[in-house]
């Protein structure tokens, strides 16, 4: 989080001011370029960062949460009225009355636009900056034509510790892969609910009775195995490599305290359980936090049924709004009560809005051409708004933002050039963000 006198890494607004516009945003600096500098200048702090992803796969409401229109008509502006929060002129949809006391901490990308409003290609869109290509398939896990924000994130800064740079939790979302990088940047996926009472996960706790000398004996006949295999078959092929990656992983986190302790929820205090909410959304996010004070890169939540085309404000207010309110503002909370804001960013959007006009079943249908994003933590000044859309809430009346724009933002504080190239298996440079440009209101 920025402090009110200056800029994200402390760079402080007399500095800025001396350097002018010109300089910073010009041709003599880009912002990246002028946040290396004084990166280097001060220490290497953005690289321990890390990034919580809450991704409402389905597609948020966004016109009933994020950006009301009471003003519009009724068969635009829903049932819902629009609070106060704790930031002066900025206000919420009355679902959302914790998450509006918190405001100060995140802020919102008002006028995000982007062209497909199609779960699948959308959904890819949103998870790497890149539109898929013809021949995308949704269907597959992993779908990824580009890698994941997460596997980026896992390639360019690696692991902290024993604990995986990139989990995913509950479990996997199709577009979370690794895709050229290969199997050492993809996830590891926890496959289990947190929000279980009795839960565990696979590859970390049943190996809590083991001892270790049978698992190092166990590590060193697979060993014999895997070479005995070489000798008879040659060189393994590109599949086979990658079951031998996943095994490591696993044998590392099996044998990995912080590992453990990290993904035992149910050693954590009841009333903050609760806080978060004992559902899905709620203790993905407390385990989240979990994660990354273990050392954790990138979390990607995994949440679904936010596709609400039938009785839209029924389902937001008796489920899911009341969920995220919860899960949203006690994480933001939880993570400046520890100290862990400053170093952790957290970003909670769908693939795409939902359409301003109400269809004839009281639901709303996808809609990619205008939604809101929220976006706090790590570098980025909370309490702000970003952009607008028009009266009807139907496309950005101003400053419209993609998802290369926030790419390169959030790649950009996490201390990775966004215009560095990674090289495909078949040779061909690609950048890490897709011609994305920095959004500069945010800090």
């Amino acid at each position: 989080m920025i402090r009110t006198k200056g800029f994200c890494d402390g760079i402080q607004r007399r500095d800025f001011l001396r350097m002018g516009s010109a300089g910073v945003f010009g041709t003599t600096y880009s912002l990246p370029e002028f946040l290396d500098q004084q990166t280097a200048a001060r220490g290497n702090t953005k690289n321990n960062r890390s990034l919580i992803i809450v991704f409402l796969r389905g597609g948020l409401s966004t016109i009933d949460t994020w950006d009301l229109k009471p003003d519009a008509p009724r068969e635009f502006r829903g049932e819902f009225s629009p609070i106060s929060t704790n930031v002066p002129g900025i206000q919420l949809g009355e679902l959302m009355p914790r998450t509006a006391q918190q405001m100060d901490k995140f802020s919102l990308i008002r006028s995000f636009t982007h062209g497909n409003s199609d779960h699948g290609p959308a959904d890819h869109y949103m998870l790497t900056g890149y539109h898929p290509l013809a021949g995308f398939n949704a269907g597959l896990t992993p779908n990824n034509q580009r890698p994941s924000h997460g596997s980026i994130i896992a390639k360019k800064l690696g692991p902290r510790g024993s604990v995986p740079p990139y989990v995913c939790v509950p479990d996997m979302h199709p577009s979370c892969g690794s895709s050229y990088l290969g199997a050492n940047h993809a996830p590891f996926s926890v496959n289990a609910d947190p929000a279980d009472p009795g839960f565990t996960v696979r590859d970390i706790v049943p190996p809590l009775d083991l001892d270790p000398r049978r698992a190092k004996a166990r590590r060193a006949l697979l060993k014999d195995v895997d070479q005995f295999q070489k000798t008879a078959q040659g060189q393994a092929n590109r599949n086979a490599k990658s079951v031998g990656i996943f095994r490591q992983k696993a044998f590392d986190l099996m044998t990995s305290p912080a590992a453990k302790i990290a993904f035992d929820i149910h050693s954590e205090n009841d009333k903050l359980r609760d806080e978060y909410g004992h559902n899905s959304l709620g203790q993905s996010c407390l385990m989240s936090r979990r994660l990354v004070e273990a050392g954790v890169r990138c979390v990607t939540i995994h949440h679904v049924d936010w596709d609400t085309h039938d009785n839209n404000f029924t389902t937001l207010r008796r489920d899911l709004v009341p969920q995220l309110d919860a899960a949203m503002s006690t994480l933001f909370r939880d993570l400046s009560d520890r100290g862990m804001l400053d170093s952790t960013m957290v970003l909670v959007t769908g693939e795409f809005g939902r359409t301003p006009r109400i269809n004839a079943n009281a639901g709303r249908d996808h809609w990619g051409p205008g939604f809101t994003v929220a976006i706090g933590g790590g570098g980025i000044q909370g309490g702000r708004i970003v952009g607008r859309t028009n009266e009807r809430a139907e496309r950005p009346a101003e400053n419209p933002y993609r998802p290369e724009d926030l790419a390169a933002t959030m790649h950009t504080l996490l201390g990775i050039h966004p215009k560095e190239e990674f090289i495909t298996s078949e040779g061909r440079p690609v950048p890490i963000v897709n011609d994305g440009q920095f959004i500069q209101e945010l800090i």
